[in-house]
Parts: structure tokens; C-alpha cells; sequence
């Protein structure tokens, strides 16, 4: 490596990006270094820059958690990694506490998150644990279509909606209701009508609506033209006049928003499952004896296990799960205007920063 890579730090909230020189090495031995080829950009990079969400590693500090790009360097513990095409997990457990042991690896108190925890992924390279890398098979990829900075979004904006489809047992002939399906509400929605669910997608902005038209949503209901109750009807009616569940229904809350999560609650019937992926921290005021009254459950999700990466690889790489057409590339060095746009929701797709050069 003849120049030292370089990150993007943020100094404060709402300050200008840092362009800084870094030195990785020395690797620690089970540690990689990654050349990025892309890294999303995500509503919680937002919270941190914009909200003043507080990160847990201190400023000034590189955000970003969806990474994609290729081993380059690794410890000694580590050296099989080095030439191969990664997914670096949003949210990486330690694989070793008892947690770990016990497939609870989501709450693993040792946990690192890239641009939370550690360095993150606006940079031309980062330092990441190698344990849960998910290895890209790029014969594949290219089959399919897809540049390596695509697969950045398989990292939270794919795999945590993943894990809560997985988890809330979504299954052939299930009605599930996406509430919000821009980012990972759009790719929830893929994922439950590949698991075998009839979709139904809510949300305020009618062009997310239609783009996922053609991406398995057999529904579509802009909440700036029905309040909760015609929402609750409309998808009661359609639900009998397609033969589904009036029951059991699968409700999948991925907006980040109040009126987002009141709604979600608002669509409880008998045997529910609410499952929330969206953040706020806003509070939303709810009756929560419902849950009691319909036997109902509600499930939180934070992230996704590692061990849940390669099937949902797998869904992309075969197509049943559409990224292209959902993702845009931009210069990494342009970070602070798209920071800007996006803050101002002037794109329509999923940002993927690239280093110049890739």
C-alpha cells in the first residue's frame, strides 16, 4: 500500500466531514483490512450526524455499517480472508460469550458496529473483525447482474429485515403488511413475497408505492389517503376477497416514525405479529393492552446474526430479491451534499458511497 487510506470522520453533529489520513496497521490477529467498494448510506448515519444520536465510540469517528469490498491485509489468525469479496456484518458479535453460544448473538455485549463502535465504512478501507465476514461469490454476482458496492446494502438495509421475516415465522400463504417501504421496508416487502406471503405495502410516499409494484407487493396504500381505520378496512376487505388470513396477520413497522409505529399498532388483529425494525426516538402513545386482547406479539429486531448472511446472499444473488434498481452510486468524497440530500429525502434510492478509484 503505497498511500496510507484515508476516512471521512465526523467532528460533531451537523459539522463538516473530516478527510483524514489513518494508518491500519498493525492488524490485531483476528482482525482484516478491508478496501471498501461501497458503503451505504443509512437513516441511522442520519441520526448520528443530524440528531445527535450518541455514537458509542468517540468523535471524531467514521460512520457507516453497510460495507462491501475485499480483504487486502488480515492478522495471522486471519490470513484466509485476505483476496476475498466480503459483506462486513452491520453488527458484529464476538462469537465467543454465552450469548454467541446460544444463537443470541444480537444482543452479544461485545458487539462492534461498524460507525458506532469502531471505525466505520465512509473510507477507503476499514479495520473490522473478521469474525461473521460473509464471503461474495463474485461469479455470481456478475451473473446477477450486480457490482460488489451493491451488496454494501445486504449489511442492515437487507439482512435486518431478513432476520425479523425469519424470526416473526413468515410463511406460504401468510398476509404481511409493510408499514414504510422506503430502504428496508422496500427490501422486508421483497422478503416476505419470497418466503411465500401475500404483501401489502403502506406508506406516504405514493413513488416508493409504485416502484415496488413489480417487486412483489400485491397492494399498495398511500396513508396520506385513508386514516388508520379505512387502512384496517381496506386490507380486511382485500384479505377476504383474496382468500387470506383474517387472522395472524404479519405487521412489519420498518418507517422509523410515530405515525408509522401508531399505525402498525392501529393493524393488530387476533394472533398478530408486530414486528418492529424502524428507529425513532420519538415516543408514540399506544394501548398496549391490545397485545393482551388479541393474543398478539410484539417482536423487536436489531440487526442481523451473521450466521443468517448467506441465505439472504443467496436471495439476492438469485434474483428473488431485487438491489439494483434500489441503489444509486456516489463519489465518496461528495459525502457531505449526499448526506444533505438524503437528510432532505431528494433520493429516491439507497445512496452507496464509493472511493475514488472503485
Amino acid at each position: 500500500m503505497t498511500e496510507l487510506p484515508y476516512r471521512w470522520l465526523m467532528t460533531g453533529p451537523g459539522q463538516p466531514f473530516s478527510k483524514t489520513a489513518f494508518d491500519p496497521m498493525p492488524l490485531g490477529p483476528a482482525e482484516v483490512l478491508v478496501d471498501i467498494a461501497g458503503c451505504g448510506v443509512c437513516h441511522t448515519d442520519l441520526g448520528y450526524y443530524y440528531d445527535g444520536v450518541h455514537t458509542n465510540h468517540a468523535l471524531p469517528l467514521a460512520l457507516g455499517h453497510e460495507i462491501s469490498g475485499r480483504v487486502v491485509d488480515a492478522g495471522v489468525a486471519a490470513r484466509p480472508w485476505i483476496g476475498k469479496a466480503v459483506v462486513v456484518p452491520a453488527v458484529i458479535p464476538c462469537g465467543d460469550c454465552d450469548l454467541c453460544r446460544r444463537g443470541r448473538g444480537a444482543i452479544c455485549r461485545n458487539q462492534k458496529m461498524p460507525g458506532n463502535d469502531i471505525q466505520g465504512g465512509f473510507a477507503s478501507h476499514a479495520v473490522v473483525p473478521a469474525h461473521g465476514l460473509c464471503t461474495v461469490d463474485e461469479v455470481r454476482l456478475a451473473a446477477a447482474g450486480l457490482q460488489l458496492a451493491d451488496l454494501s446494502v445486504l449489511a442492515d438495509a437487507v439482512t435486518t429485515p431478513y432476520q425479523a421475516v425469519v424470526r416473526a415465522g413468515v410463511q406460504e400463504g401468510a398476509l404481511a403488511i409493510l408499514v414504510g417501504v422506503g430502504g428496508v421496508g422496500g427490501y422486508a416487502a421483497q422478503i416476505c413475497h419470497a418466503f411465500g406471503a401475500t404483501v401489502i405495502a403502506i406508506d406516504v410516499d405514493q413513488g416508493r408505492l409504485d416502484a415496488l409494484a413489480d417487486h412483489g407487493v400485491a397492494l399498495g396504500l398511500n396513508a396520506r389517503e385513508h386514516d388508520a381505520r379505512e387502512l384496517k378496512n381496506r386490507i380486511r376487505d382485500f384479505a377476504s376477497a383474496q382468500g387470506l388470513p383474517a387472522q395472524e396477520w404479519f405487521i412489519f413497522e420498518c418507517s422509523g416514525t410515530t405515525a408509522g409505529q401508531a399505525t402498525a399498532f392501529s393493524l393488530l388483529t387476533h394472533g398478530a405479529t408486530l414486528c418492529v425494525v424502524g428507529f425513532t426516538r420519538d415516543k408514540v402513545e399506544i394501548r398496549l393492552s391490545n397485545l393482551m386482547a388479541y393474543d398478539a406479539r410484539a417482536l423487536g429486531n436489531w440487526g442481523c446474526v451473521p450466521e443468517l448472511y448467506g441465505d439472504a446472499l443467496d436471495l439476492v444473488l438469485d434474483r428473488r430479491i431485487a438491489v439494483g434498481p434500489f441503489v444509486e452510486h456516489h463519489p465518496l468524497d461528495s459525502i457531505g451534499e449526499v448526506f444533505q440530500s438524503v437528510h432532505e429525502h431528494k433520493l429516491a434510492r439507497r445512496a452507496v458511497l464509493v472511493p475514488a478509484g472503485n
